[in-house]
């Protein structure tokens, strides 16, 4: 009997290493495809995922590379890397990314510059600036990283030189800004007043108002 139950455990082995195996490489395939977690976005636009950070290399400084003005009373290395490497946020309302892209921006520390769309100018100018029909944007340097991910904007930020952690003090963000200037007109819509006056005497037909340029978030 004891050599019947040692043979049938002897048996039920190589099925029980069999499917630790196949485990195993379930596991693995998991870990290898986990490595490639950052999206490094190339001059010509190509995206490109890998396990390695981007670099300073990969951002490319915008020109003029002067500490600005104005923020002496921050650490040196959040000074050197707005200098190098200033922060842009391009945000809408009712976009719940855009919030989550801003506090992950003061929670870090990072001086910014936000520009909050809201009239068919802003979104005008915005696709003219960054082509892009997503939000929100967060420019570092002249990389603009689309859409919030906390993985990707970490490793910007960390290749751009900031500080891991807060050592603001004292500081306040100043309140967004609109991009077009107000009373600017969208592009085409001096020459649709003027065939609007044309018009004037012809019943005009409701139409529902157009979309924001397409912009997503």
């Amino acid at each position: 009997m004891n050599n019947l139950k040692t043979n049938s455990s002897a048996a039920a082995r190589p099925p029980r290493l069999a499917r630790l195996a196949a485990v195993a490489l379930l596991l693995g395939g998991v870990t290898v495809g986990a490595l490639a977690q950052y999206k490094i976005v190339g001059p010509d636009g190509k995206v490109t995922y890998t396990d390695k950070p981007p670099t300073a290399a990969d951002i490319r400084p915008s020109k003029g590379t002067a500490v600005p003005a104005g923020s002496g009373g921050m650490p040196y290395e959040t000074r050197i890397a707005m200098g190098k490497y200033p922060v842009t946020l391009y945000t809408t309302k009712g976009c719940a990314s855009c919030d989550q892209a801003r506090q992950a921006l003061k929670a870090r520390g990072v001086p910014f510059t936000e520009y909050a769309l809201s009239t068919d100018a802003d979104f005008a100018a915005f696709q003219a600036r960054i082509n892009s029909t997503t939000l929100p944007v967060i420019a570092i340097g002249n990389q603009s990283v689309k859409g919030y991910s906390p993985n990707d904007l970490a490793s910007y930020l960390d290749a751009a030189g900031y500080p891991a952690q807060s050592h603001l003090t004292g500081y306040s963000w100043p309140p967004a800004l609109p991009l077009a200037p107000r009373g600017a007109a969208a592009p085409g819509a001096t020459a649709a007043a003027g065939d609007a006056e044309e018009a004037a005497s012809a019943p005009a037909p409701l139409l529902p108002p157009p979309s924001k340029s397409g912009i997503q978030f």
